[in-house]
């Protein structure tokens, strides 16, 4: 497995209706893959993010719709960016997971995380807990899930899960990737150094250093080579031939959260805003924030979104044919 270049989809605003709104996925998808971007992603979540929208605007179940990806593309990975880990029993993960890379012919990728987002398990019924509970069920679902990504049975007796003997048949293959995201620098990183084959590192851009130099510590406790575990940065992406009306769409998105002048902020007071994850301008001008915020200090990739206007027919070629030269060379 390797996703030097991903492309996420956390939004299906598109103003259609909802038959009308899985056909305007499915086109992402394949402009994504025909890009040549290396993995395809949804959220796994059941509301859409304060930082994105509303809770009421429109969410898709990630495995459903992965698997109408997965009929629908023929070569790009595909998976969840991340699978809640609270929504799900740990052996039924694995099953799913395994199926979708059954329907795909060997493409799906487990992407999974300690779960975080409070309203969804309110309002769903599911158990939130605290942030410890939440990391320890994490580990423990790392466990089952593990051997029954690698053809073994699973029996485990833990104090959030437990499996007899699991079977996880059929398969395609041994060696379905894991895939962990998340920017906490002890227990997810820490899960990362013990499960995973890559980190998708959600933060900041100005925190990458620090990020890395906290993973590496993780690594070094764990004894693993830092070459075993490829890595990534959650990029949103906001690129247009005319660089004016990409900056014009940004200053419109940090409005809404109170953010009037972005050119007025003292440097610091930016690097704690969404604008320090946002990538905004001409191709060059986002190839060049790409490479130098991100790829320059040591990470191997980028998944990216463009929330505000993926699904436009072209947008995802351009991201793709703008940021693919940085990472496949």
């Amino acid at each position: 497995m390797s996703i030097r270049l991903g492309y996420q989809m956390p939004n299906f605003s598109y103003g259609v209706a909802p038959r009308d709104l899985f056909p305007a996925v499915v086109a992402q998808a394949r402009e994504a893959e025909a890009a040549g971007f290396d993995a395809a992603f949804v959220m796994d979540h059941f509301y859409q993010l304060p930082l994105l929208g509303a809770p009421e605007e429109p969410m898709l179940e990630a495995y459903s719709a992965l698997s109408g990806l997965a009929a629908s593309t023929d070569r790009i990975q595909l998976s969840a960016l991340v699978t809640g880990n609270t929504y799900r029993n740990p052996a039924l993960t694995a099953k799913t997971v395994t199926t979708l890379d059954v329907v795909s012919r060997g493409r799906a990728v487990l992407g999974i995380g300690a779960g975080w987002f409070e309203l969804e398990h309110q309002a769903y019924g599911f158990d939130f807990g605290t942030f410890t509970e939440r990391f320890e069920k994490l580990e423990e679902a790392l466990e089952i899930i593990t051997p029954m990504l690698r053809g073994q049975r699973s029996t485990f007796d833990g104090k959030w899960y437990r499996t007899d003997n699991a079977m996880n048949e059929p398969r395609v293959r041994d060696d379905l990737p894991i895939l962990l995201g998340g920017g906490g620098e002890k227990k997810t990183f820490g899960l990362a150094a013990r499960f995973a084959d890559h980190l998708n590192i959600i933060c900041n851009a100005s925190e990458i250093p620090r990020k890395l130099e906290a993973l590496h510590q993780r690594l070094d406790e764990a004894g693993r080579d830092p070459q075993t575990l490829e890595t990534s940065f959650l990029a949103f992406v906001i690129v247009d031939e005319d660089g004016d009306r990409a900056r014009k769409t940004q200053a419109e998105i940090l409005a809404r959260i109170g953010i009037t002048d972005l050119g007025a902020l003292p440097a610091e007071n930016l690097r704690n805003t969404p604008a320090d994850r946002q990538f905004v301008g001409t191709p060059d001008e986002v190839a060049e924030q790409i490479q130098s915020r991100v790829l320059d200090h040591g990470i191997d990739g980028v998944i990216v979104n463009l929330v505000t206007n993926g699904h436009e027919a072209g947008t995802v070629e351009l991201a793709g044919r703008t940021l693919a030269p940085l990472v496949h060379g």
